[in-house]
């Protein structure tokens, strides 16, 4: 299983007319933490683009127990929990300041050859940096 942490702080654009945070911006969120958990392992995405590998995301899940507001610094824990096939899975835990758990979510993702538009397997490369996390 591989763990990173990153955090956000929460941007007036972000929110409603309530001050909370609205629904459809935790997928940013976690768009945010999956690129950091993908450099803290050794692999910005940017690199798997130039290597000609994109990732979109095949299913979101979100839910919400309490809310995140303006202003706020969110921890948000992303978990690899599988080795990647030609799917890799993130699970996000999003705690505010005070260390409350006020978000869980999921995405799955699909590796697709930039080229031919297809899926692919996982690159070796990241197999190979999360390897020391699975054994």
């Amino acid at each position: 299983m591989y763990i990173s942490e990153t955090t956000v702080r929460v941007r007036y654009s972000e929110t409603d007319q309530m001050g909370y945070v609205y629904y459809g911006n935790y997928a940013t969120f976690y768009e945010v933490a999956r690129v950091e958990c993908l450099r803290q392992l050794g692999l910005p995405y940017s690199t798997l683009e130039k290597q000609g590998v994109m990732m979109p995301v095949l299913e979101s899940r979100s839910r919400f127990m309490a809310p995140a507001k303006y202003d706020d610094v969110l921890r948000i824990v992303t978990t690899i929990k599988d080795k990647p096939t030609s799917r890799i899975h993130f699970t996000y835990e999003l705690y505010n300041e005070e260390g409350k758990n006020i978000h869980s979510g999921e995405t799955s993702l699909v590796f697709v050859n930039m080229k031919s538009g297809r899926p692919q397997r996982c690159p070796e490369v990241m197999l190979q940096l999360l390897d020391t996390y699975f054994d």
